[in-house]
């Protein structure tokens, strides 16, 4: 399967939606839910506002992983960066149709790739103890387990 990361931009809203309604039953086994109000357009829309003004003063930068059709099949965010400790927190999403193909793994291998031409040193993951398949993909990019635990949560930690 032939991926690549493009940055969110407001191009994106209606085909980043409709990926994150078709999904949104799928996502809720692993993760808590989204409000409500995401799932209204204009909600989704102003939120999206707000994450792309976020994106512009570098804090935080969201990637969709898309195919050679440009078709969303995913999203990589890397989130809290601190720019002094050159450090960041990841997060991502696959949907239901592209789970099992080693999509999160190469969309994470992108957005390592991505993080180190930043010159970043760091990277944070946490998932829910219960998400096995995040948990795999987390170490099939060599992300370590830390000792400690946060509620429901198991942190890992990346050097770059």
């Amino acid at each position: 399967m032939n991926l690549y990361l493009s940055l969110l931009s407001l191009d994106d809203a209606e085909q980043l939606f409709a990926f994150e309604k078709d999904n949104k039953n799928f996502f809720e086994r692993f993760v808590p839910p989204r409000p409500d109000s995401y799932f209204r357009f204009e909600d989704f829309s102003e939120i999206l506002e707000e994450l792309l003004e976020e994106q512009g003063d570098r804090r935080s930068l969201f990637y969709l992983i898309k195919d050679g059709n440009g078709q969303i099949i995913g999203r990589m965010n890397l989130v809290d960066i601190d720019w002094v400790t050159k450090s960041g927190k990841i997060g991502y999403r696959v949907g239901q149709q592209f789970t099992g193909k080693g999509a999160a793994v190469k969309g994470l291998q992108l957005l390592i790739s991505e993080a180190k031409k930043m010159n970043l040193k760091e990277l944070h993951a946490k998932t829910t103890k219960d998400n096995l398949p995040s948990q795999k993909v987390l170490d099939r990019c060599l992300f370590q387990k830390e000792t400690e635990e946060i509620g429901d949560f198991i942190c890992y930690k990346l050097a770059l």
